[in-house]
C-alpha cells in the first residue's frame, strides 16, 4: 500500500479523512504532525506543503494537501462516495465546500476557546460569538438531514464525513446546545458505524 497520512488525530481535518479511509476499508497509516508532535515547519514537510499545516496525503509519488481536497481523491480512487450522477456530485461539493468555508469557521472559535485555551485565559465574548454564529447552521443542517438520509441523498458521500466530525466537535464541548433531533439521529447513525471507531469517540484535544 502507497498510502500515508500526516497528521494529528486531535486535528479535525485529519479526523475526516481518518473517517473516510476507514469508511473506504482502506488501511491508511498516519504519522503525528503539528501542534506538539512538530514536523510541520521541518524543510521536508514544508516540501510536501509549503503552508505548514495537516493533514498532507502521500499516494506513491503522488502528495496532496487540503482535507476535503484528500476526500474527493480517496473516494475518486476508489470508486466509492463521489457520486457518478452530475447533480448529486454537485451536491456533494456543495457540502465540502460550506463545511469548510462557512460551518468551520463559525464553529471552530468555541472549540479552542473551551478545549485549547487555558481557563484564565478563555474568552467567553468569543465563545458566545461562535455560538451565536454556529446554531443556525446546525438548524440548517437539522432541516437539511429531516428530507434526507445523507448529506447529498440517498448515499453516504464525502460530504458526510466532514459534517460527522464538526458534530463530534460542537457535541463535545462543555455547553449547552438546542435539540436538533435529526441531526443527533443522524450522527448516532455514525457513531454506531464501525468506521467511527478511533475518530469519533476520541476525546477532544
Amino acid at each position: 500500500m502507497s498510502l500515508h497520512l500526516w497528521g494529528r488525530l486531535s486535528s479535525i481535518n485529519v479526523r475526516k479523512v481518518m473517517l473516510c479511509a476507514q469508511w473506504l476499508g482502506l488501511d491508511l497509516p498516519r504519522s503525528d504532525a503539528g501542534l506538539s508532535y512538530g514536523v510541520v515547519n521541518t524543510p521536508a514537510y514544508r516540501a510536501m506543503n509549503p503552508n505548514g499545516l495537516v493533514p498532507v496525503l502521500q499516494d506513491g509519488d503522488f502528495t496532496l494537501w487540503e482535507s476535503n481536497a484528500i476526500l474527493r481523491y480517496l473516494c475518486e480512487r476508489q470508486g466509492r462516495g463521489m457520486p457518478a450522477d452530475l447533480r448529486t456530485r454537485a451536491e456533494t461539493n456543495r457540502w465540502l465546500d460550506w463545511q469548510q468555508t462557512t460551518l468551520n469557521r463559525a464553529s471552530g472559535p468555541a472549540f479552542v476557546q473551551w478545549i485549547r485555551t487555558p481557563g484564565e485565559r478563555r474568552d467567553m465574548a468569543a465563545i458566545e460569538a461562535s455560538v451565536r454564529a454556529s446554531e443556525p447552521l446546525f438548524e440548517l443542517l437539522d432541516a437539511h438531514l429531516a428530507q434526507r438520509p445523507h448529506m447529498a441523498g440517498d448515499q453516504v458521500s464525502a460530504a458526510d464525513f466532514p459534517i460527522a466530525c464538526e458534530l463530534h466537535r460542537w457535541f463535545g464541548l462543555p455547553q449547552a446546545r438546542p435539540a436538533w433531533p435529526h441531526l443527533e439521529r443522524w450522527y448516532a447513525g455514525w457513531l454506531a458505524q464501525p468506521c467511527s471507531r478511533g475518530v469519533l469517540d476520541l476525546p477532544l484535544a
